[in-house]
């Protein structure tokens, strides 16, 4: 399965809230399949993180379109881009339309490379690969994906309490679907998939399920 999907320019086009499990079902997929990976939300903690160095603790626009602008692959992979003040960040650079723009070419060029790839965040499928092949919108409700979230944080030291991290996803999710520029949407013909009772496992093999018929499809 993996070797037919390689032989393909097939994309899959992953959205939805913070915590609903779509980055760990896109990674699944891309092992599963043989496709590339690109988590799009480390771009813009990526851009959060630089724009808070260089601002001092101070977002300043003017200063997160620069630092996108100038995003290297590498940024990608540096440490800290979970914390919950780089968390708090990305949001708000994500709604920046310079910094969206910026990054939209990073993120198509990922999409159109050989062999395919899966591209989770929050405008893939509508935006970003209006076209992919597959779509879909993982999402759970805001109290499972904070117990989710709180459990990561607890495992890394923090202490945050589940309180704030409920009120902290509700926030980002009203930011992300009522900016301006490229809110987070469910696109028409993205298949949707609740995780809110489905452990990963069960996830991934859901999901699983519509790209292979969308391989089969292709094959046909």
């Amino acid at each position: 399965m993996a070797d037919e999907a390689r032989d393909l320019t097939f994309v899959v086009a992953i959205d939805g809230p913070a915590a609903a499990g779509k980055g760990t079902i896109a990674r699944a997929l891309a092992e599963k399949f043989g496709l590339g990976h690109l988590d799009t939300g480390l771009l813009y903690r990526a851009v959060g993180k630089k724009a808070l160095a260089q601002g001092r603790g101070v977002l300043d626009e003017g200063v997160a379109e620069l630092v996108a602008q100038e995003l290297m692959p590498e940024d990608l992979a540096v440490d800290g881009l979970r914390t919950v003040m780089v968390t708090r960040a990305s949001s708000k650079v994500a709604a920046m339309p310079g910094v969206r723009k910026a990054l939209v070419d990073f993120q198509r060029a990922f999409a159109e490379r050989d062999g395919g790839a899966v591209l989770d965040g929050r405008d893939i499928g509508t935006v970003i690969c209006p076209n992919a092949p597959v779509k879909l919108f993982v999402t759970a409700d805001a109290e499972t994906r904070a117990e989710r979230r709180h459990a990561e944080l607890a495992a890394s030291g923090s202490t945050i309490t589940i309180e704030t991290v409920l009120a902290d996803l509700r926030a980002r999710d009203e930011r992300d679907s009522e900016r301006a520029d490229a809110p987070m949407l469910h696109a028409e013909d993205a298949h949707l998939l609740d995780t809110s009772e489905l452990d990963i496992d069960a996830a991934v093999i859901e999901a699983s399920k519509i790209v292979e018929q969308a391989l089969s499809r292709r094959r046909g």
